[in-house]
């Protein structure tokens, strides 16, 4: 399919001469004549470029970039802001908009094309790479749904682990792949009303190593493959896959593994029924006391769950302290 290229320009005289030579390039592309309409092609005509002129009547092109990358579908697209002016002021409003690149006019048409293509082949790794997490999140979720007793556990986890870690973005993945290795898992396995055996423990312990290397060739997955690959690790030293002790735990796993455990807890599994939010709590502190969990993350999501309002600043803080 041909990359999809949009040009704003109020003057048809500039937008005419471009939609030709950029089409004998092999490219699909449409036009608009002022803001109003750009935005409406942009959700109708998807492009892959906008090239968008600054000044024109009504809506400037300033607040027509901004518009477009406000937008989820527009935040990734390139968009090159095609200008008579030259100050420097201008072209930091552009940069603060989201503006990808500049053109000034007159246009050397040699010079956009190799803008054009620099910026297509950039979008086109973006794409890859969104695609490539959107894959990853689907499989996750599939392998979720084998097990009808942890429906809709890896959100409840992506999202208590995200308000504990004020939103970190490696949490939020997280919480989606950090068990994307049970992939490997039998469901005779996954499933199992009873105690596991001593080698189907086996097998069920390798799913963080697995999920690691599934994950890894992700290069914007790699904050996230310490999460995956230790939220079974215990402070004592007797978790799994590397027997991690105290500090030696990355603290995002940690966080993690906090809601991972409460939300075990309070859901049926295959195993036993799901506990009441105060008797997994006071579970979990006996646990700690064990020295399974850390206890000042325990203690930062006690505060979470308990508070009605602010509880993501709340948490916030404590785990600000625990990181110090």
């Amino acid at each position: 399919m041909p990359e999809k290229i949009l040009i704003v320009d109020d003057e048809y005289s500039a937008r005419a001469p471009l939609q030709m030579l950029l089409r004998r390039e092999g490219f699909e592309v449409t036009n608009a004549s002022d803001g109003r309409s750009a935005l409406a092609e942009c959700a109708a005509f998807r492009p892959d470029l906008i090239l968008l002129d600054i000044v024109m009547p009504g809506m400037d092109g300033f607040e027509v970039c901004q518009l477009i990358k406000a937008t989820p579908e527009g935040r990734l697209t390139p968009i090159v802001l095609i200008t008579g002016l030259s100050t420097t002021e201008d072209r930091i409003k552009g940069i603060n908009v989201g503006a990808d690149d500049f053109l000034s006019k007159p246009i050397d048409f040699n010079e956009l094309l190799a803008r054009t293509r620099s910026l297509l082949r950039l979008k086109q790794i973006t794409d890859e790479l969104e695609n490539a997490e959107s894959v990853l999140f689907s499989l996750a979720h599939s392998i979720e749904a084998r097990d009808p007793y942890t429906r809709g556990h890896c959100e409840r986890l992506s999202e208590m682990s995200t308000r504990l870690g004020e939103e970190l973005r490696a949490l939020r993945r997280a919480g989606i792949v950090h068990d994307i290795g049970k992939v490997v898992v039998p469901d005779a396995i996954l499933l199992k009303p009873g105690p596991l055996t001593e080698e189907e423990t086996m097998v069920m312990r390798k799913h963080p190593v697995v999920g690691e290397r599934i994950c890894e060739p992700l290069r914007t997955f790699r904050p996230v493959l310490p999460i995956i690959r230790h939220h079974h690790e215990r402070h004592d030293g007797s978790g799994y896959p590397d027997g991690l002790r105290g500090t030696e735990i990355p603290l995002t796993a940690g966080i993690l593994q906090t809601a991972d455990v409460y939300d075990a807890l309070t859901t049926d599994r295959p195993y036993r029924a799901a506990i009441a939010p105060e008797l997994a709590l006071k579970l979990m502190e006996e646990e700690a006391a064990r020295g399974w969990w850390n206890r000042d993350l325990l203690d930062a999501f006690r505060k979470m769950i308990s508070s009605h309002n602010g509880h993501a600043r709340v948490a916030g803080r404590a785990i600000a302290k625990v990181g110090k």
